[in-house]
């Protein structure tokens, strides 16, 4: 049984600062996480299993001042359908880069992130790529902040997904911003056939790792 993505527009649906999840197809979690460690910036990190966490759990691992110094990012790993996904948390708003090296050598990636938290603030946003090339992204607020001028990406892809938000009533100017972000969700869903178990997710326990600088 699948959850959809829309439970993500949820007030802290994850995390306190937001969410940030990575979907991917054609690759193991394993490579996933190898390739997300790679895409840390400013930094080399190598991926430590840390056993199976619930999401509080593992945020007290990434937290403890007196344990081993894992620095700040950790991500719990799952399956839905064919779909590997990575949760991140820890202090990750700003701390990777782009998405499309992930996806090379024919892999499909996904990206859902919104640095709910963020003071400025910043609009959720959904990226999909697919070996190495971005198909479609958008700032899941419609809304023309951040630099948002409709769906980029691949024209074909970017435009049919356009439509179907345009066709769902969005941008929506006289509805309430979280409800723009749940239809986006949902529109994004349907459209890239996305799907996450919210209760692994929020109230169980999952297999995690740290990204441990080298």
């Amino acid at each position: 049984m699948t959850d959809g993505t829309q439970w993500l527009a949820e007030r802290q649906s994850i995390t306190y600062g937001g969410y940030r999840v990575v979907l991917a197809r054609g690759l193991a979690p394993e490579e996933l996480t190898g390739r997300l460690a790679s895409a840390v910036l400013d930094t080399t990190c190598t991926v430590v299993p840390v056993g199976e966490h619930t999401g509080d759990s593992l945020q007290e691992l990434l937290d403890d001042p007196d344990g081993d110094q894992y620095e700040c990012l950790g991500l719990r790993l799952g399956r839905a359908g064919d779909w590997t996904y990575a949760v991140a948390y820890g202090c990750w708003q700003g701390e990777f880069g782009e998405l499309e090296p992930v996806s090379v050598g024919g892999a499909d990636v996904c990206l859902l992130e919104y640095e709910e938290e963020n003071g400025k603030p910043v609009p959720p946003y959904f990226a999909y790529v697919r070996d190495g090339r971005l198909l479609s992204g958008c700032n899941l607020h419609l809304d023309g902040s951040w630099g948002y001028d409709g769906v980029d990406g691949d024209p074909a892809t970017a435009g049919r997904l356009q439509e179907l938000l345009t066709a769902a009533g969005l941008p929506g100017d006289d509805l309430e911003r979280r409800e723009v972000h749940r239809i986006a969700l949902g529109v994004v869903e349907g459209f890239f056939g996305l799907s996450l178990p919210r209760e692994p997710i929020v109230n169980g326990s999952l297999p995690a790792v740290v990204l441990e600088p080298v």
